[in-house]
């Protein structure tokens, strides 16, 4: 009998990949995360693709960047036509059910009930549903991050992260081991504010956060949005400077404690799924005199955690490492691969299938991309419009602020704690103009609503690049999948057989009818 393929997708909101013990961090008590990472592949260096919210996890569950999906912004929907992996799985039978955090409806901050399409309503789950089961005063007191310590703390089973916990137990021992299935199971932990039961509470109360030389950045050379977002902390006296985030890293231990019950109920009814853990993003703690997360490519903010281990069709070598890049965007790929389902082209990311199966002997990018926007449409109190269009690679960092007058360029193998900008750097001039241009390519290629001409032109090549209304002649619409209706040439009305890009002004596209 031929075994199911199954694939339960684990993830926390505002993990990061310091908040692992694994990832060399034995401070950190996340026993059960580090379990995994012994039964499969931990990612040593990989990347969000916009460290916020609803941007990073659209790009997770659409394989789209943000600015392809249309959730390019903290309360903006996924733009209508637009598919999730759970809609994609679903129209090809396979079971998908999501549990917890969504933040993709266009709603506020707890989501709006409702249960997206592709997903089992059943089982569907989100924050608003966790507070359409409270008293108001029980609303309140789950919003409060003093709730955790006074009048007796709080119990387990009043958690967000108990109750999702629960539901995927009760679908895992309820006959989902028996069929292929797709299983969300997405905490909200340890995100603010923080709310976490005994012994999790008191767990860190003597804990503080190793000072790095990150945190005496004065910024003096980066973007002056950096120095805006830093603001008081910039002129503090940091001489006794003291980190302790006592319920930030008690609500992460707490849940990993969650995830292990489910990781234990995955052992039990489904031994043979393939195993995704992550999170969405990281959190500054005041490194670079940053609070939060926002337009940036620090290590603080967008490096998480990534462990993958295999299942019944995806071998995974137990207790790896892959010490090269890797990104968000390619889990719904690697997923629809998993399923045997093909990879729409219009999809940005690829299959990590070679360096889940090799990881010692494969490497899947060169480079990958990061982006901002802006925190959340609603409000401005995060620094409002910010476009950050960025790569990484194994060594370099380069971030572009097109808003701003400097862009940053790390060299992370010299500068481990990113504190010299080399963009002006006369001897790193090849290696920024490279990167540069992998980015223009990238916003070319997934036709990036937001490109133009700004981007190739910057502060540091303005005397070399000359400003050009046509910007890269990108006019064509990107491919289609096989099965879906052909986009129509503008010209003729007929279908596109071809996409090119213009060769030069004002040409005509060729291959086109």
């Amino acid at each position: 009998m031929d075994k199911k393929r199954q694939v339960v997708f684990i993830m926390t909101d505002t993990t990061r990949y310091d908040m692992v013990g694994c990832y060399g961090f034995p401070a950190m008590r996340t026993p059960n995360i580090d379990a995994l990472a012994a039964e499969g592949v931990r990612y040593a260096k990989a990347y969000s693709c916009q460290p916020v919210c609803g941007p990073a996890r659209g790009a997770i569950f659409t394989g789209l960047y943000p600015h392809s999906n249309g959730s390019f912004t903290n309360c903006v929907p996924l733009w209508a036509g637009v598919k999730t992996v759970g809609e994609r799985l679903s129209d090809r039978g396979v079971h998908s059910v999501y549990i917890g955090k969504w933040h993709l409806d266009g709603g506020d901050y707890f989501g709006n009930g409702i249960c997206p399409e592709g997903y089992d309503p059943k089982y569907w789950y989100d924050m608003r549903c966790y507070l359409d089961e409270l008293s108001d005063e029980d609303k309140v007191k789950s919003r409060k991050e003093s709730s955790s310590l006074v009048d007796g703390g709080v119990d387990e089973t009043f958690t967000f992260g108990h109750r999702i916990a629960e539901r995927a137990i009760d679908f895992l021992s309820n006959g989902g081991g028996d069929e292929d299935f797709f299983l969300t199971v997405s905490f909200d932990e340890p995100h603010q504010p923080y709310l976490c039961p005994e012994p999790f509470a008191s767990m860190y109360e003597d804990y503080e956060l190793p000072i790095t030389p990150a945190y005496y950045d004065d910024l003096k050379d980066k973007p002056e949005l950096e120095r805006l977002w830093a603001r008081k902390n910039l002129g503090e006296d940091k001489s006794a400077l003291h980190i302790r985030p006592q319920l930030f890293l008690g609500c992460n231990s707490f849940a990993d404690y969650e995830i292990g019950r489910v990781l234990d109920a995955v052992r039990k009814y489904a031994p043979d799924a393939m195993v995704i853990f992550t999170s969405d993003h990281g959190e500054a703690l005041d490194a670079h005199s940053l609070s939060l997360k926002g337009p940036s490519v620090y290590e603080e903010i967008a490096h998480i955690p990534l462990i993958i281990k295999g299942g019944a069709y995806c071998q995974a070598p137990k207790g790896a490492v892959y010490e090269h890049v890797v990104s968000h965007i390619d889990l719904t790929p690697t997923i629809l691969d998993y399923f045997g389902i093909p990879i729409h082209p219009e999809l940005a990311g690829v299959s990590m299938r070679p360096i889940i199966e090799k990881p010692e002997a494969n490497v899947l990018h060169d480079l990958v991309f990061t982006e901002f926007h802006r925190y959340e449409i609603d409000h401005d109190g995060f620094g409002g419009i910010q476009f950050m269009r960025a790569a990484i690679s194994d060594r370099y960092k380069l971030a572009l602020f097109l808003l701003d007058e400097t862009d940053e360029l790390f060299d992370c193998q010299e500068d481990p704690y990113e504190l010299k900008n080399l963009i002006d750097d006369p001897q790193y001039a090849q290696v920024r103009d490279s990167m540069h241009e992998s980015i223009m390519k990238m916003m070319n290629d997934t036709r990036d609503p937001f490109r133009g001409y700004q981007w190739r032109r910057r502060p540091w090549n303005r005397d070399k690049v000359e400003a050009d209304w046509e910007c890269d002649y990108c006019t064509r619409q990107r491919p289609t999948a096989d099965d879906e209706p052909r986009q129509l040439d503008y010209d003729t009305g007929l279908p596109i057989k071809e996409f090119v890009r213009f060769k030069k002004k004002y040409d005509k596209p060729a291959g086109t009818v």
